[in-house]
């Protein structure tokens, strides 16, 4: 695999390092012993997927806050999406920033979302397919999300929304939960005080 680090410490993309011969290619698509190489979080509690029957559909933007913050490994392997994630760590030089990646079936890249980062996409074909290995159980109680159209993290989505669940739409705008998110995503450093 090939690792990539993005703009956002700690966030990576992973490409294929394929092996091609007559009958196609081969590459792995994990290994974990490559990511703790890499410093990620290898663990995989859950592995997900999802169908997104039509273009346009959004999908975020979610967390879960710790102590089950989830890192995620998000591939699309039917379609495309543009993924974003968004920095929460407040302690980071990049806190509230993004990024943004386009993921389809013909790139297979992976995007690594590490702990305290919100995630969202939308689906650029119908019929599209995602694929998560998520590091942590799914924990409605520590669940967490902001609307799609937050003006304050300025997230540019290439389609108009043309799908998204009732629960997504009314997610809170940051401004309205800075305070909770500030203080439920500061972990504590080493010694016992908080970042």
């Amino acid at each position: 695999m090939i690792f990539t680090e993005t703009k956002l410490k700690g966030a990576f993309l992973v490409d294929l390092d394929r092996k091609s011969d007559d009958r196609g290619f081969f590459a792995r698509a994990f290994c974990r012993r490559e990511f703790e190489e890499h410093g990620l979080n290898s663990a995989v509690a859950q592995a997900n997927i999802a169908c997104n029957l039509y273009k346009g559909t959004l999908r975020g933007l979610h967390f879960q806050f710790p102590p089950v913050a989830e890192t995620k490994l998000i591939r699309c392997t039917r379609g495309a999406i543009v993924d974003f994630i968004v920095d929460l760590r407040p302690e980071s030089p990049t806190y509230l920033q993004h990024v943004r990646v386009e993921l389809n079936e013909e790139n297979m890249r992976a995007l690594y979302v590490p702990e305290r980062f919100a995630h969202a996409y939308q689906v650029l074909e119908d019929g599209t397919d995602t694929s998560y290995l998520v590091g942590e159980f799914y924990e409605p109680r520590e669940e967490g999300g902001l609307r799609y159209d937050d003006p304050k993290l300025g997230l540019e989505w290439p389609l108009p929304v043309a799908v998204i669940s009732e629960k997504d739409r009314c997610l809170p705008l940051f401004e309205e939960i800075e305070g909770e998110v500030q203080r439920r995503m500061t972990v504590p450093r080493a010694g016992g005080t908080a970042t």
